[in-house]
């Protein structure tokens, strides 16, 4: 398997100066480059870019998965089990209003995961995971 690279995303916010502090106080994403419409962030080894764009009217569409309603789109990273658990720790610690609280998806089943989704302030919707067996991110 080749080495994993970074992924770059770039996302609407409304609110530069809050979505800034969110991603880098809350979430601890370092920043890098930046202006006054947009902030580079490191996502865990992945480059997030927010960009300013007028607040949308359009509401957050959800798919029922595992018996609960999955914000689409979402995005995220895939970490470490222990990493997982510290991070969602520091989430709850720092007041996070949680769509989907952290909990285990697919227990005991192919896939078996660690999931949660949350808001940013913009309303993009992040989920964090993470699997007790790499292997199985792709299991069918």
């Amino acid at each position: 398997m080749k080495k994993l690279t970074p992924f770059h995303l770039a996302i609407p916010v409304d609110n530069i100066p809050e979505c800034r502090e969110f991603y880098r106080d809350i979430l601890g994403c370092k920043e890098g480059r930046s202006s006054d419409h947009w902030v580079d962030f490191n996502l865990f080894g992945h480059q997030l870019v927010i960009h300013y764009k007028e607040k949308s009217k359009e509401q957050l569409h959800t798919n029922l998965v595992d018996g609960k309603d999955v914000p689409v789109p979402h995005f995220g990273v895939i970490l470490e089990w222990g990493d997982f658990d510290k991070f969602s720790k520091h989430l709850i610690q720092n007041g996070v209003e949680f769509i989907i609280e952290p909990y285990i998806r697919f227990k005991g089943l192919a896939g078996e995961q660690a999931t949660m989704f949350f808001k940013d302030p913009a309303g993009n919707a992040l989920e964090f995971k993470s699997f007790k067996d790499f292997s199985q991110i792709f299991q069918k």
